[in-house]
């Protein structure tokens, strides 16, 4: 969904007296903490909008390598998840921008974040908003999951298939 598509959609229902919330991120690899996130975020409102960093900001953010999964797939796989009514992607390195102009009821961003180095209080508090920090998950992280990844280790390097005989080992498992 573009910006200009959401502030339509989203205008209208903030209008009608719904109340829209919103949270953003690169979420390259999801896991159990986003998605505690995500329902944590949706519980504050009637409908959920994910900013999602494009590939060049995640780049800029977290390096050459990422991400690993492009930002269509990302949005593809963020919007079929039940607590999430729209994703919009975004260019910049903050979604300051995009906060501005849709103006969520409510912004939440994971304990993680210093409350005043969330990006867009200013903005949404200025138009009778609330910024609200959620409890930050330990023990998840794309950036360790992806760590575990390249050094073999993890539960998926506990089930690895013995070779068959005669079979010579690839490079990648020598």
């Amino acid at each position: 969904m573009t910006l200009e598509e959401a502030i339509l959609r989203f205008g209208r229902e903030k209008r009608n007296g719904r109340r829209v919330v919103f949270t953003n991120g690169c979420f390259d690899l999801l896991h159990p903490g986003h998605i505690r996130g995500f329902e944590l975020a949706r519980q504050m409102g009637d409908a959920l909008i994910v900013g999602l960093n494009s590939d060049a900001s995640v780049r800029q953010l977290k390096g050459p390598t990422r991400p690993v999964i492009p930002e269509g797939e990302r949005a593809e796989i963020l919007s079929a998840l039940e607590p999430i009514d729209a994703v919009i992607i975004f260019n910049e390195l903050t979604p300051r921008e995009v906060i501005s102009r849709l103006l969520p009821d409510v912004l939440v961003k994971g304990g993680d974040w210093p409350g005043d180095q969330i990006v867009g209080r200013e903005e949404v508090e200025a138009a009778g908003g609330r910024v609200v920090s959620i409890p930050f998950v330990t023990g998840y992280s794309t950036t360790s999951m992806l760590q575990k990844v390249r050094e073999g280790s993890g539960p998926s390097s506990v089930n690895k298939m013995p070779q068959p005989k005669g079979k010579r080992e690839s490079r990648t498992d020598s």
